[in-house]
């Protein structure tokens, strides 16, 4: 009997102790969400770290807001909180059947920064996340924004068109948009490769690194996404943006010529452009020092 009752009241306090430890102790996440729901059975996935100033990343196509793996640790440590969010379709994002333009990634991006309750922002975007960024500005008056960085930017026009002799011609953007169709994965491969400013300036690892994560997304988003930019004519609207807006592009980019940020940077009244010599496209990760301090410095004036 003596055993039993020993055992009964040892039971009893180690499940006291338990209770009390879980009521207790201060949760590690400190309440941040990996995922935030955008609208019902949509989620997107955030990566959400640090304190202080709030930098908002939209990565490029068919990235994913793991592209910012080497920009996120340094703005932390600089005292910056920094938001990368995989647009739906992307990434670890939802990839429900739907619409993948640039009203939804704006409504989409809207509600994230909402429901962080994120304010006076430095927003900043990647090649087609520089598109992205510019119609949700001039979509919202910069709502939740107080300046805009476009990275390797697809320009006001991703493809020439009538007064506007820029960019990659129809038949080119048609080839592309076909190729995600029937050959994604030579697509892809071949990417690693044109991210490059010259040969050998990113490592074998490096475009093995960039090119799953682009194949880790959608193949019906990449389609749809890649059609939307091709019809996204951001001309119009550039007279609308009032923010301080700094245009990160690389001389060598072969994949967004350096010409399309000096259209941007002649529509955009105030902007300024942040001129890289040695890289490509991938020039965030060729020039990444460089990258990170341009970046640092105009999020923090």
């Amino acid at each position: 009997m003596k055993t039993i009752a020993f055992t009964i009241a040892f039971l009893s306090t180690f499940i006291q102790s338990q209770f009390l430890f879980a009521q207790t102790r201060k949760p590690a996440s400190l309440g941040r969400e990996e995922y935030i729901e955008v609208e019902k059975n949509v989620k997107l996935h955030v990566i959400d770290l640090g304190e202080g100033q709030p930098v908002v990343l939209i990565h490029g196509w068919p990235l994913n807001n793991e592209m910012y793996e080497y920009q996120y640790q340094y703005l932390v440590e600089k005292g910056f909180r920094v938001i990368g969010i995989s647009l739906r379709g992307f990434g670890k994002s939802d990839r429900p059947y739907g619409k993948y333009d640039f009203d939804t990634f704006s409504d989409d991006i809207k509600v994230v920064l909402e429901k962080l309750k994120i304010e006076h922002a430095t927003l900043g975007g990647f090649s087609m996340g520089s598109a992205v960024t510019l119609h949700f500005v001039t979509k919202y008056n910069g709502a939740h924004i107080k300046k805009l960085v476009l990275f390797g930017t697809s320009g006001p026009s991703w493809k020439q068109r009538e007064g506007y002799p820029y960019g990659v011609t129809d038949q080119a953007a048609d080839d592309l948009i076909k190729q995600t169709k029937i050959n994604r994965e030579q697509l892809v491969a071949g990417f690693g490769k044109a991210f490059e400013g010259r040969e050998g300036s990113l490592s074998p690892e490096s475009i093995k690194w960039l090119e799953s994560i682009n194949l880790n997304a959608s193949p019906f988003a990449i389609t749809q996404s890649i059609t939307a930019l091709r019809d996204l004519d951001l001309r119009p609207a550039l007279s609308k943006i009032k923010l301080p807006v700094a245009i990160f592009h690389a001389v060598n980019d072969k994949l967004c010529d350096f010409s399309q940020a000096e259209q941007l940077n002649k529509a955009i009244k105030g902007s300024y452009i942040v001129k890289f010599e040695k890289g490509g496209h991938a020039f965030f990760l060729e020039e990444m020092d460089k990258f990170n301090a341009e970046l640092e410095k105009f999020a923090r004036n």
